[in-house]
């Protein structure tokens, strides 16, 4: 069994290791498909193993794949190897099935066929669409059969592919909504969340918006080019959605990660709450948007770190993006704020894409350095501590930390 401690393998690493599972003679009956092709032909290694294969049942039992139940009944058999990665392998009668098996699927650069030898096989022509980038459906029921392919697409194009006019046309001839009610939230953020680590994640939410798809999973999204991201002396973008891509786009081009992206991105939500009549103004949108964060993240069923980094950094921002002008205990009781969200790195970095040129977080490493001193380290006499009311101990220590804030 190969084993490597990253689960990134080239074809010829994945053509051994499958030749150790199957029998000799029934390796010609096994072929690599879907992502599995696709990373190969742009010269990426391999992730996960996806397969079609005209085996026995109970051959892949004696392997220890398990079947597990697939939205459209196809037979799907699945398999973790430790240390390789998963394995999903979707069996057919004969390989006579093959292209019935690839229009099932989502779109031509991911119904091609490859032998274990590195021989393609693509009766859709999916290779000429990858080397254009181009999303074309694998029939014309791709987006009927499984909806939320539409939101796989759109997170596709986050990644450099764009979609086919011809699947265009096929998004905007109906009205989804009724189709998409009957799939989880957890589908649909699992795209979402995928397309924050591509090079271009704020396409995902315009090809939203450009096909009027997914206004039950997120409607903040479709209200945000109504709202003024504030007074246009100080927001020259004008509207709320924006401003949003642009701090997202500032973001993604100093960080990698989603849950960063993610904040850049949704850091505003609490504008969402303001009272039109107040516009262009949004007074208080920072406690607005750390009351909604939470609700909002366990809505479309984020991870709970998700929620308490959105909440702290909308409830943050503002003060950061002024940093040099607060109170030295403000900034430790900030401090503290993003130390329990785990977000200290998140807050200048989202300042500084929300303010581009504003400087004033100088001093925040030191301010998380002193919110994050114990007793011991602020020079604080646990007995001084022990004779004192309860109600006086906070104060006395953040004293003790303003203290050592100053003298730094």
């Amino acid at each position: 069994m190969v084993t490597k401690n990253r689960r990134d393998y080239s074809i010829e690493v994945v053509g051994s290791f499958l030749r150790q599972l199957f029998p000799a003679e029934l390796i010609g009956k096994v072929w690599l498909v879907g992502g599995s092709v696709r990373d190969t032909l742009l010269g990426r290694e391999i992730r996960d193993i996806d397969l079609v294969a005209a085996l026995p049942a109970a051959l892949l039992e004696s392997k220890g794949f398990s079947q597990v139940i697939s939205r459209n009944a196809v037979a799907v058999w699945f398999r973790h190897f430790s240390g390789f990665g998963n394995v999903e392998i979707t069996l057919i009668d004969h390989e006579d099935g093959l292209v019935n098996d690839l229009r099932r699927r989502d779109f031509t650069v991911n119904a091609m066929l490859m032998t274990i030898d590195g021989l393609l096989i693509d009766p859709l022509q999916g290779e000429g669409d990858l080397k254009n980038l181009s999303l074309r459906c694998c029939s014309e029921n791709s987006f009927s059969d499984d909806p939320l392919r539409i939101f796989r697409a759109l997170r596709l194009e986050s990644e450099g592919f764009r979609i086919a006019s011809e699947a265009g046309q096929i998004v905007r001839a109906k009205n989804w909504d009724e189709d998409l009610m009957r799939i989880p939230a957890e589908r649909f953020a699992r795209e979402m969340l995928k397309s924050f680590s591509a090079p271009e994640p704020g396409r995902f939410f315009q090809k939203m918006l450009e096909f009027d798809v997914g206004r039950l999973w997120l409607p903040e999204l479709f209200r945000m080019p109504e709202i003024p991201a504030g007074p246009l002396v100080y927001h020259p973008e004008g509207d709320l959605l924006s401003h949003s891509l642009q701090v997202l786009e500032r973001v993604t081009s100093l960080s990698s990660s989603p849950l960063a992206r993610f904040c850049a991105f949704f850091h505003d939500i609490g504008k969402l709450s303001t009272d039109p009549s107040l516009y262009p103004k949004h007074h208080g949108h920072d406690e607005a948007g750390f009351r909604v964060a939470e609700d909002f993240c366990r809505r479309l069923s984020l991870p709970a770190d998700y929620g308490r980094a959105l909440a702290a950094i909308s409830r943050l921002h503002g003060n950061a993006n002024r940093l040099d002008e607060l109170r030295q205990s403000t900034r430790i009781r900030m401090a503290q704020q993003a130390i329990r969200a785990g977000i200290t790195d998140l807050v200048p970095l989202i300042s500084g894409a929300d303010k581009p040129g504003n400087n004033c977080m100088e001093g925040w490493e030191r301010a998380v350095a002193v919110a994050g001193m114990n007793t011991a380290d602020l020079g604080i006499d646990p007995l001084t501590i022990e004779m004192m009311k309860p109600s006086k101990r906070s104060e006395f220590v953040l004293q003790k930390r303003v203290e050592a804030l100053k003298s730094s």
